[in-house]
């Protein structure tokens, strides 16, 4: 049969984990009908990524990959440090074009967005928004990626991606199966590409692809939604004939028909196949499985996931404990066993679930009862994982400490189911449908196996069921089972969480139940009623002989333990056992009559360390009417249903004459054979009073034994606890060295960004042709530039030193008591100084703030003026020049190379008329109404002033309104720039 918690989901070819059915009945627990394009329409895929140790490198690396208009919404989930804030979302900013925000309560997940999870925060989705609390379990206990990747295969199906990065630990192994089963695509980075292998190598069980984190982006583009509707497509217009090809070379090469599974079950993992190989057709996937055989045993894992948890359910659960099992117990006759089966039990984490709850109840209650649990499941992979007992640290999230402490113990693989749970239950491998099922169950648990088979498949095992039951047992479905119509069978005791009691049905009901249309019961149609009640009267006659043969031929006898302590008792033992005096004891050398301690002790340990038998010693017992014969016999006795050895010890009383002893024979001999005879009685009885004494000296030794082995047992335990207290802080400090290792990796990040920008600065100090000279609160150097050691002569060792002992080469300047003024004032100085050498500088002393404004010292810097200056002393003399030109009476005119007017002085405009303004530029030809255009002027600038380059005169005719003739003399002067010469005109009235 399948498994009962299988739940839908890709396997890995190469690593296939599952297993079908003869009608495969244990499957995936996704929803069979229900389609992802109609359940999630109009929201986005939703990719979990989750890491740890490692993680923010893989992660860049997957996002410098990814492109930005994916449409998927991306959720990271990393472990945080809780009691700091995260730099996760700022550092991946930079490596994606795609807004990266830390998630909030409610935040819906947006197509193309990153949404980080905070520190100190759980965080699961439901119905595609964020959903955040704090944390509900200790720090170093927390499984962070799981819970999300969990509510993400909850919430969207089979349009969930989850992908499980670097880290340390198994965080996301149970998540990452769960999304497997949900039918979501699954991605796991490559273990040798890892900084740390430990969360990818446990969860790579559960991925289509275990690949590098710099292809995933290329594996969700182009392997997830396109593939997966092209293979839909290609698997709708497919005819049922060639789906049928496919489950027919699956019955061949398997040996189990899934032609009963609902079609939509198998349509979609065919069509998941299709995708892994790229293939178009559901024609091209039979030649795949006609030519490779490997194929059609992964395609068998396929159909059958093995998924499943403990405690699955906690209210059914809970209902168990506290109703149903108390009232099978209560109502369970002394020394007759508890009978369950659990069908489908996958990797035994239910049974083992229903064993917990039965130690629990004997715990509480101080009764032991015997308990008969078969787990059965057709996957013997998965039989052999539920015999080892071994699951990872992550089923901490299904159970409480106390049963995690009370039930298992840490291993460095995980948790170990603890022996006495362990040997509660028998795990076989069986088919519920072609194999004949366990009878007179008292509790039967079928759990998420019959929702993917079709309806009759569905009747026929509920009938089965029903048949396995003793009347009054209970049977324990999921939610999304029930008996259907089968009232008749079947009274509801919880319908919420599907608990049902069996009716008693009549024998011809029974028959129904087991007619031939099972491959166990037989060929041919229903039994008749009367046949069926001459069965049932033949199959009585069998139990009568038994009883009555064992009533009249079998001794008295008793079955014990390997210690002694009686099970069971057949039959009048009183004659040869009787309580013994003080504390009630099952003990049976205590229970036993006087004479038969020493031999009945030698041989229940012959028996229990040698598996020797004592057969029929003849004894004699002090009764309670005188001494009575008889013959003792103990056989060792193997319990094949329990698994544990047992002895069984029979009495049977002997006629008088059989034992009569020497001692009460007739004496026939003489007086000295007499007297030989009581000396020899005597010494017996004193040998026997000796005897006496010594095995009450050896019991007392061994009640002695007993205390200490109960004191060394009550150490063990305190160590066992003082072992775990240390495994939960050596998780908590592993959980810390995780969170540490993301600092350690924003932090190291940041100190990169830093020595880049240090670097930007140092070349941009460099640059600029400042000198610059950071000072600390006690004006001590802290870093200065190039051009600042030109002034004070500074060398890199004088870091650190106050400025006051470096000789600073500004005349006139005491930098460091106005430095000490502006730290007191909080007031710039700023003023101009000059070197020995004549170099001018412009110097600014300024507070230094901090980011948070806090004043930490001061910054002096030192801008090179000279040039400045220099032209500042030019242009005051030239202010100084022009002042006493004008200040000249005689009209001056200054013109450049192309004669136009540069300047002219006041007299010059007093005299012939305009303004500076209209002449400026013009030529000396054009202004003043064209009063110079004369030949003499012409000649004067044209030829004699370059041949001559002295002062020469010229006498110009009188024009109208003049007083009299003018005289022009002109000479060349140096102009502002090189080669560049001013003509110098003097204009005077002519005397002569």
């Amino acid at each position: 049969m399948v498994t009962q918690k299988r739940e839908a989901g890709p396997a890995p070819a190469e690593q296939p984990t599952e297993q079908p059915t003869e009608p495969p009945t244990e499957q995936p627990t996704e929803p069979p009908t229900e389609q992802p394009t109609e359940r999630f329409q109009g929201r986005c895929p939703v990719v979990g990524l989750g890491a740890s140790a490692g993680g923010l490198e893989a992660f860049e690396h997957f996002f410098a990959a990814m492109p930005v208009d994916s449409g998927m919404g991306f959720v990271l989930i990393q472990h945080l440090d809780p009691s700091r804030s995260s730099l996760l979302a700022d550092i991946l900013q930079r490596s994606t074009r795609m807004p990266v925000v830390e998630a909030m309560d409610g935040m819906r997940v947006e197509p193309n967005r990153v949404h980080v999870i905070p520190p100190n925060r759980d965080m699961v989705i439901d119905h595609g928004s964020l959903r955040l609390s704090p944390p509900a379990e200790p720090r170093g206990q927390r499984m962070p990626i799981d819970a999300f990747l969990r509510s993400l295969a909850d919430d969207s199906g089979e349009d969930a991606v989850g992908i499980v990065l670097s880290g340390t630990g198994t965080d996301g192994t149970q998540g990452l199966r769960a999304v497997f089963a949900a039918g979501g695509l699954c991605l796991v980075q490559d273990p040798a590409t890892t900084r740390f292998d430990s969360m990818p190598q446990s969860a790579a069980r559960y991925a289509n692809r275990v690949l590098p984190v710099e292809q995933m982006a290329q594996a969700l583009a182009e392997g997830m939604q396109p593939l997966l509707r092209q293979a839909r497509a290609a698997g709708k217009v497919a005819s049922g004939v060639a789906l049928g090809k496919v489950l027919t070379l699956l019955r061949v090469g398997t040996g189990h028909d899934f032609s009963q599974y609902k079609k939509s079950t198998v349509e979609r993992r065919v069509e998941r196949r299709m995708v892994h190989h790229r293939l178009g057709s559901v024609d091209d996937y039979v030649d795949l499985l006609k030519r490779d055989p490997a194929e059609v045993q992964a395609l068998f894992r396929e159909l059958l996931i093995n998924v499943t948890s403990f405690f699955r359910d906690p209210p059914a659960f809970g209902l168990l404990q506290a109703d149903v099992l108390p009232a099978l117990l209560a109502g369970k006759p002394e020394g007759q066993p508890l009978r369950v089966w659990v069908a489908g039990c996958a990797t035994g984490e239910e049974a083992y679930s229903l064993a917990i709850l039965l130690r629990e109840w004997m715990d509480q209650q101080q009764r032991e009862v015997k308990v008969q649990m078969y787990a059965t499941d057709l996957d013997d992979e998965a039989i052999a994982a539920a015999r080892a007992g071994l699951y990872p640290p992550n089923i901490a999230q299904d159970l409480s400490p106390e049963r995690l402490r009370r039930f298992f113990l840490k291993e460095p693989g995980g948790y170990r189911i603890k022996k006495e749970v362990r040997e509660m239950v028998v795990f076989a491998v069986q088919s519920v449908i072609k194999d004949p099922p366990f009878t007179r169950m008292d509790l039967v648990s079928c759990r998420n196996l019959m929702i993917y088979l079709e309806a009759e498949l569905q009747e026929r095992l509920i009938q089965v069921f029903h048949y396995a039951l003793r009347p009054g047992g209970v049977l324990f479905l999921s939610p999304s089972e029930s008996t259907g119509e089968h009232a008749e069978l079947f009274e509801a005791i919880d319908r919420k969480w599907k608990l049902y009691r069996s009716r008693a049905a009549p024998d011809a009901n029974r028959a129904l139940a087991t007619a031939g249309s099972l491959p166990w019961a037989g060929e041919g149609g229903a039994v008749r009623p009367a046949d069926t009640e001459v069965r049932s009267r033949l199959a009585r006659v069998p139990e009568l002989a038994r009883r009555a043969l064992l009533q009249a031929f079998a001794p008295a006898a008793v079955v014990t333990d390997l210690q002694g302590n009686v099970l069971y008792v057949h039959g009048e033992t009183g004659r040869f056992l009787r309580p013994a005096p003080g504390q009630p004891t099952h003990q049976l050398v205590d229970l036993a009559r006087e004479g038969l301690e020493i031999e009945l002790r030698e041989a229940l340990h012959r028996a229990a360390d040698q598996g020797l038998p004592t057969l029929n010693r003849s004894l004699r017992a002090k009764g309670d009417t005188g001494t009575v014969g008889l013959s003792l016999s103990v056989r060792p006795l193997h319990d094949p249903e329990g698994g544990s050895s047992l002895l069984l010890v029979s009495f049977q009383e002997l006629p008088e004459v059989a034992v009569q002893s020497p001692a009460r024979r007739p004496r026939r001999g003489s007086a000295a054979e007499a007297t030989i005879i009581e000396t020899l009685q005597r010494e017996i009885g004193q040998a026997r009073q000796s005897m006496k004494v010594m095995v009450e000296e050896q019991q007392a030794a061994n009640e002695d034994l007993k205390s200490t082995n109960e004191e060394l047992q009550s150490t063990n335990e305190e160590l066992q606890s003082s072992n775990e207290e240390l495994e939960t802080s050596r998780e908590e400090l592993q959980s810390v060295n995780e969170e540490l290792v993301t600092v350690n990796a924003e932090l190291q990040n940041k100190i990169d960004q830093m020595a880049h920008m240090q670097d930007d600065l140092r070349n941009l100090l460099d640059n600029i042709r400042l000198g610059i000279i950071f000072l600390d609160r006690e004006l001590r150097i802290r870093r200065y530039t190039q051009e600042a050691a030109r002034l004070y002569r500074l060398v890199p060792t004088d870091v650190g030193r106050p400025l006051a002992d470096i000789r600073c080469d500004l005349l006139g300047s005491d930098m460091v008591s106005e430095a000490q003024t502006v730290i007191d004032s909080l007031q710039p100085v700023e003023r101009e100084a000059r070197t020995q050498g004549g170099t001018w500088y412009l110097a600014r002393i300024q507070p230094y703030r901090t980011v948070d404004n806090a004043i930490d010292g001061v910054v002096l810097t030192f801008a090179d003026v000279t040039d400045r200056v220099q032209a500042l002393a030019v242009r005051q003399a030239r202010d100084v020049a022009e002042a006493i030109v004008d200040s000249v009476h005689q009209p001056l005119v200054v013109l450049d190379g192309q004669f136009k007017v540069i300047s002219a002085n006041r007299a010059y405009y007093d005299r012939f008329g305009g303004s500076a303004k209209e002449a400026a530029g013009q030529s000396v030809f054009e202004v003043n109404q064209r009063r110079w255009d004369q030949p003499a002027v012409h000649e004067l600038l044209a030829t004699a002033l370059p041949h001559e380059g002295g002062l020469e005169r010229r006498v110009l005719p009188a024009a109208a309104g003049d007083a009299g003739p003018w005289a022009i003399s002109g000479r060349r002067i140096l102009g502002p720039a090189p080669r560049n010469e001013l003509v110098l005109l003097s204009i005077e009235p002519h005397t002569g």
